[in-house]
């Protein structure tokens, strides 16, 4: 895997670059779908590719595992085969479901025993295992098992925290170098920054992952709760650490003002549930604000959704025949609302890159928010 930043913002920490992988080309600033099961909900993958063009969608490591389980994926020849997808594709390491199981599951030095969600099953997850998972997945980029710790937590927790996950990140680098891939093509390891908003941890975490020297490093443990001001002031310290010729991960963030908040700050790649899950509750990002698709103002408004969008269903579908379809429960309703969102997102990536090329990123940020987070 190859990174090369083309540009450069004078006047913030903004670049742009593009990630090579044996999949395709990935151009950052990045945002991935999250493709939980395999595919992202309520989206066919033809209007994937077709209408939203991502270069990269993400898998979840702990649902594949579960379903539909490695020995179907094998016999596929990876999720790639799998899914129809055919380009990159990046796994989390299941470090974040383990968090998210808080109820049902025990971490020890070894690694975490868990629960299913789906039918109380024992599994057990260590550095070790999960890397040959995320092998048999077959994703280009596979991420270190880490704790992801909660927010908030006291100090001492997410020291020990940091501390464990450091020490599982040596074990998994050491797995992963010692196997090989078996679908035919390369794949890269990224370690995980933690610390919670401890900035001496995360400064700690970050040089340690720094160390390591790996194709690419991710930021974990944050928007799980936390201000924003506190996740931007974490994540600023953490960019300043991160080598600047590889690519830097933000995990789970999200809002649309979080990503440009973060691309200003040196971060290069993202991925969130909110576009896709938002949709579904009626929540639509437009290129004129926020609107709650649902409220009554919305009932006789026959004008476009969002006629900045490329996509058919943001520019041709009015704003009443959504909100009727939301209130039905139909299921176009939620393909209407996902595909208008992700596009939103892409289209904002697009953007960003341009405005980075260009030399205005800041100047048109701050433009831009303005107008995309006002409530209609």
């Amino acid at each position: 895997m190859k990174f090369n930043i083309s540009h450069r913002d004078p006047s913030s920490n903004a670049r742009r670059g593009s990630l090579d992988t044996d999949h395709g080309k990935i151009e950052t600033p990045a945002f991935m779908p999250v493709g939980t099961l395999g595919a992202v909900k309520a989206i066919h993958i033809k209007d994937i590719k077709e209408e939203i063009k991502p270069d990269i969608i993400l898998g979840n490591t702990y649902h594949l595992y579960l379903r539909p389980g490695l020995e179907v994926l094998k016999n596929a020849g990876g999720l790639h085969k799998f899914n129809s997808w055919g380009k990159p594709i990046l796994t989390d390491s299941g470090g974040f479901q383990v968090y998210s199981l808080s109820q049902i599951r025990k971490i020890t030095e070894k690694g975490v025993r868990f629960q299913s969600h789906i039918d109380g099953s024992y599994h057990y997850f260590t550095p070790e295992n999960v890397m040959d998972i995320q092998r048999q997945i077959g994703a280009d980029i596979i991420m270190a098992f880490d704790e992801c710790t909660p927010y908030p937590c006291d100090y001492q927790y997410a020291l020990d925290s940091m501390q464990l996950t450091h020490r599982w990140l040596k074990r998994c680098c050491k797995h992963f170098d010692s196997t090989e891939p078996i679908y035919g093509y390369s794949q890269s390891l990224f370690p995980i920054v933690q610390g919670s908003v401890y900035n001496d941890l995360r400064k700690q975490s970050a040089e340690f992952i720094a160390e390591m020297n790996r194709d690419g490093n991710a930021i974990g443990g944050l928007s799980v709760g936390e201000p924003h001001d506190m996740m931007y002031e974490m994540t600023a310290e953490v960019c300043d650490i991160l080598p600047q010729e590889k690519p830097r991960y933000l995990m789970g963030v999200g809002l649309p003002e979080n990503l440009l908040e973060c691309i200003a700050l040196g971060v290069d790649m993202f991925d969130c549930v909110l576009p896709t899950r938002n949709a579904r509750n009626g929540m639509i990002f437009t290129h004129d604000g926020v609107m709650n698709i649902k409220n009554k103002k919305w009932q006789k408004d026959n004008n476009a959704i969002d006629a900045k969008s490329r996509t058919f269903a943001g520019r041709e579908y009015s704003k009443a025949f959504l909100r009727h379809m939301m209130k039905c429960n139909e299921i176009l309703a939620s393909q209407i609302a996902t595909l208008i969102n992700l596009s939103f997102y892409m289209q904002l990536m697009e953007e960003s890159r341009f405005h980075i090329e260009k030399g205005d990123f800041s100047t048109w940020k701050e433009q831009t928010l303005k107008r995309i987070t006002q409530k209609l």
